[in-house]
């Protein structure tokens, strides 16, 4: 104990000084109505009713959650099938379809080009004229490739044959001096010179690019292409010559008689038989040799600067005679072989339009 006021005793702790908790003023209790819903729905059993309503709702929401599942993996799909192509190539991939619709295009498009441009020189079907022959499958077969075609469009005739006063000019606008080509007018063009002859492609109108009708039949006209896919040039085959001026001569040497070419006629007895090239036609279309006995093919080429052959063939389509490609104007006379009774068609190979009829009686 001490007798010293606010100190505690010796040997004991302090004892803290106790606090009462700070008055706060009282709260307005808020309105009941504010935190309390209806009865009707503060009620915590469901009716029946309604119970079976909500799993209604629920079987519903989960089919509809189902069924669009299924209609987008169906989407997804049949976009990728149509993308791509089904298996096993039942459908073709839509970049493929396209490409070849595209092809297609070009090649009817190349059509015009080569009818308003090239067919006056190298005839209607590629069957030459004043210019070489472009539907002889041993030339379209690897000589006329796309390169070599672009090359010849573009620089002239002399990039065939090295002949700078050829009459073959430069096509491309891009050659000097330009020609009338555009490059998608060059890529048409060569589109239309390769085209396979197992696809027929419509006659569009030059303009309009319509399909052009045949006003008689009311049919749509269509062409082929040229190029057989399925040639192949026979073991041994001699490769076609680069210079086009060479076609227009058989074997080694355009002369008569020479390695590959047929015999001038020697036998002034031997019965003559006529054939005459004029205007791109043969004049007669019909003619008659003795039968079982040679006699002279008188071939008259009256076609200046076109080249022209005649091509006797039997009933199977083998040849059993011909003569040398020359240009005219020119004649040369043949020793043709005996043949037997019957009917020969003979054609020109280099305009296989110009057709005829020798009967051996």
């Amino acid at each position: 104990m001490t007798d010293t006021p606010g100190r505690e005793p010796a040997g004991h702790e302090p004892v803290p000084e106790e606090r009462l908790p700070a008055t706060r003023p009282p709260a307005e209790v808020a309105p009941v109505e504010r935190f309390t819903s209806s009865p009707s729905i503060r009620a915590v059993e469901l009716t029946p009713e309604r119970a079976a309503q909500v799993v209604r709702q629920s079987s519903n929401a989960r089919w509809v959650g189902f069924l669009a599942t299924v209609v987008v993996i169906l989407f997804v799909a049949l976009y990728w099938f149509y993308e791509l192509g089904a298996p096993l190539g039942l459908t073709e991939p839509r970049l493929q379809a396209e490409i070849t619709a595209q092809q297609i295009t070009k090649v009817e498009r190349g059509y015009n080009v080569y009818e308003a441009n090239c067919a006056r020189c190298h005839g209607e079907q590629g069957e030459g004229g004043i210019g070489p022959v472009l539907n002889r499958q041993d030339k379209l077969f690897a000589h006329l490739n796309e390169n070599y075609l672009r090359n010849v469009l573009t620089v002239g005739g002399r990039y065939v044959c090295g002949d700078p006063k050829s009459q073959m000019p430069a096509w491309a606008d891009t050659a000097n001096p330009p020609g009338p080509l555009n490059y998608r007018q060059i890529d048409e063009l060569i589109a239309f010179l390769l085209a396979t002859s197992d696809q027929t492609f419509l006659v569009r109108d030059e303009h309009l690019l319509d399909p052009m009708v045949d006003p008689i039949t009311g049919e749509g006209l269509t062409f082929t292409g040229w190029r057989d896919p399925i040639y192949e040039p026979a073991p041994g085959a001699t490769p076609y010559p680069d210079c086009w001026k060479q076609e227009f001569s058989s074997g080694a040497s355009a002369s008569p008689g020479a390695s590959g070419a047929p015999a001038p006629s020697t036998d002034p007895t031997a019965q003559v038989v006529t054939i005459t090239a004029v205007a791109v036609a043969f004049d007669p279309t019909a003619v008659t040799a003795p039968a079982d006995a040679p006699f002279t093919l008188s071939f008259d080429n009256q076609d200046a600067g076109i080249p022209h052959d005649v091509q006797i063939k039997d009933a199977s389509g083998a040849v059993v005679f011909k003569t040398d490609v020359f240009p005219g104007a020119a004649k040369r006379d043949y020793s043709a072989p005996a043949l037997a009774a019957g009917s020969y068609p003979f054609v020109c190979s280099v305009h296989p339009n110009m057709t005829g009829t020798l009967t051996a009686e």
